[in-house]
């Protein structure tokens, strides 16, 4: 009996010793389930809080004109990393640096676009002013947005649920399980769903079902429960291979997946799990991803799965981010907008150097742009897209050419829409006004090499000046996290 105990003293002690050797690290460093090693700040993920991972952000520098001018990026219709933002405010210490994806920022909020005319999917804009951070300099805001439908049409929904052990806490599975349910209410009596849970294993909780059934579906999403590892690929198959066993032409076919982003079973790399989802894209079913919570967050994987399944990224750190999400923007469920690509030429006579803020990991080939080949993001109905420049002048007059293209449907040719980009002015619209807050924030955040004079006060001000009409008061928010941020720095 002694020998026993002291065998498992032992045993006890190898376990904790080896925890100890994968926990007790210097800071910033975690281990990598995804990748099998050891990672860090180096590897450009954050130090708080210790396991969420993101890719390293490289920002775009400034392009003489003269040498190159055009700048050729695909949209970004996410609102993930804003989301993200806002969860780490309110746990009192500021987001990692390489968290914060300006783009995701401008385009988590909705601005005052004119809807498309003449039975264009997608409607442009543009306009110039002053640089708030550099006086020298001008910014240019290009505006896109994608027409809003009167009838939602029928969709055939597979909820993709992680139920493994990490899901467990009240701010993941609840808060998930709290979404689904409340998305029903606002879907029609013909519109299909079906359930499929990962963990240890794939499972089909609940074949395709109508909502006129709804007892039935909610009754199966509060059984769920959280437990096991993270078979996370084997799930996905099951929902795609439901969605498509169930596919209505012309519907909104789409999965919905709920998880913390920690694959650990089964297919964990990240380019295979996006070549799986582009071939079902291609097919007409999308994706749809909604992280939740920390400490297990794979941020890198989420935004890559989305971009190549043609879908979308958003983190889900309250109820009323659900209700941002499920209801008053499901609209952005259905695309109509595909392959959506912008390229701007530049006048050199006027533009000496240009800066893209944001959009990174969304550059293209110039060649791309006319390349009907080549994958590009979608808009969703009444989903605004903004994107900024920051522009050295050389001389008045137009600024250059925006063109944009995108697809009715997959598979089809592309349509282009051209605009001429006005000379800068000196006044600024609260369109402008806003972007420039949010573009501030986000160069402060980042600590920014391009952020010139970019301050809290500054974003505060500019924000507070241009907070329009805010129906659901996302932008007097915005206002309260920069008083907040501001006691964290």
């Amino acid at each position: 009996m002694r020998k026993n105990i002291i065998y498992l003293a032992a045993l006890l002690a190898l376990v904790v010793s080896c925890e100890a050797a994968m926990y007790d690290m210097p800071s910033g460093m975690y281990y990598d389930n995804m990748n099998g090693k050891m990672a860090g700040a180096d590897d450009g993920y954050p130090e708080e809080p210790a396991g969420d991972r993101f890719d390293k952000i490289v920002e775009n520098p400034f392009i003489e004109t003269a040498t190159k001018p055009v700048s050729t990026f695909s949209v970004d219709a996410d609102g993930a990393a804003y989301a993200y933002m806002r969860r780490c405010i309110a746990e009192g210490y500021l987001p990692p640096a390489n968290s914060v994806r300006i783009e995701e920022y401008l385009n988590y909020f909705t601005f005052n676009y004119s809807d498309p005319q003449d039975g264009e999917g997608v409607a442009l804009n543009a306009e110039a002013g002053p640089c708030p951070w550099n006086g020298e300099h001008r910014l240019l805001r290009l505006g896109i947005k994608g027409k809003t439908l009167s009838e939602i049409p029928q969709a055939n929904f597979v909820f993709l649920v992680d139920v493994s052990g990490s899901m467990s806490s009240q701010d993941k599975l609840p808060l998930l399980k709290q979404g689904l349910i409340t998305m029903l209410d606002y879907m029609r009596p013909d519109d299909r769903v079906a359930l499929v849970t990962y963990a240890s294993g794939e499972k089909l909780v609940l074949q395709s079902t109508p909502v006129s059934q709804k007892s039935t579906i909610v009754k199966a999403i509060k059984a769920l429960a959280a437990s096991g590892s993270t078979a996370g690929a084997s799930g996905m198959k099951m929902a795609y291979e439901e969605a498509e066993k169930n596919f209505i032409k012309g519907a909104n076919n789409r999965v919905i997946m709920g998880t913390d982003g920690d694959f650990n079973v089964g297919i964990t790399g990240t380019d295979a799990i996006c070549e799986f989802v582009q071939n079902y894209a291609n097919k007409g079913i999308y994706i749809t991803i909604c992280g939740f919570g920390s400490g297990n967050l794979n941020d890198s994987m989420m935004e890559k799965v989305t971009n190549s399944g043609n879908g979308t990224y958003e983190y889900i750190d309250s109820e009323n981010e659900l209700t941002k999400v499920f209801v008053n923007e499901r609209s952005k469920f259905i695309s109509v907008a595909n392959d959506c690509k912008t390229q701007i030429t530049f006048n050199p006579e006027v533009v000496s150097r240009y800066r893209l803020i944001g959009y990174e990991n969304r550059m293209l080939q110039n060649d791309d742009f006319e390349n009907n080949k080549v994958d590009a993001a979608e808009i969703g109905a009444g989903q605004t897209i903004t994107a900024l420049y920051e522009l050295e002048m050389a001389g008045e007059g137009s600024i250059g050419k925006f063109d944009f293209r995108y697809k009715d449907a997959l598979g089809e040719d592309s349509k282009l829409l051209s605009a001429e980009l006005p000379a800068a002015g000196d006044q600024t619209s609260e369109n402008l006004q806003f972007a420039s807050a949010i573009a501030a924030y986000g160069l402060w955040l980042r600590d920014s090499q391009y952020k010139g004079g970019a301050s809290l006060s500054m974003a505060q001000e500019l924000a507070q000046g241009s907070l329009g009409e805010d129906p659901y008061g996302l932008r007097a928010e915005f206002v309260e996290l920069l008083k907040k941020a501001a006691k964290l720095q």
